[in-house]
């Protein structure tokens, strides 16, 4: 069975920023593509940055030349720094991952629990 374990998040002031961690672990063989997504109550997720095991990294328009994502092959770790903090990303960030288990010539999509991040202005 795969957990994706996220960390971080919580509250900070516009203009601010927090830094959110995810570590999957499991009988893992690899992870092709590992990121973040997002939800607010009554919206759509939203993807906000994806980044897979060669490096191709992709942001949601909203959130290009503040938030960097960055992962840890090796470890199977995702981070994302989130800087200049808007009211608009308040939402639950949900950390994703795109896995191949060992034995198992599948990839499947697996999603952390969950963790929330509010912006006050």
């Amino acid at each position: 069975q795969v957990q994706l374990v996220e960390s971080g998040g919580g509250m900070a002031q516009a203009g601010g920023s927090l830094r959110l961690s995810c570590a999957a672990s499991g009988d893992i063989k690899s992870v092709w593509k590992m990121g973040w997504e997002r939800q607010v109550p009554g919206k759509q997720r939203e993807s906000v940055a994806i980044m897979t095991d060669d490096g191709d990294i992709s942001y949601g328009d909203s959130v290009k030349g503040r938030f960097t994502i960055t992962r840890d092959n090796a470890k199977h770790t995702v981070a994302l720094q989130m800087n200049n903090l808007k009211s608009e990303d308040t939402a639950v960030y949900y950390c994703y991952a795109a896995i191949r288990m060992n034995l198992d010539p599948r990839t499947i999509g697996y999603w952390g629990q969950g963790t929330q991040v509010t912006v006050s202005s």
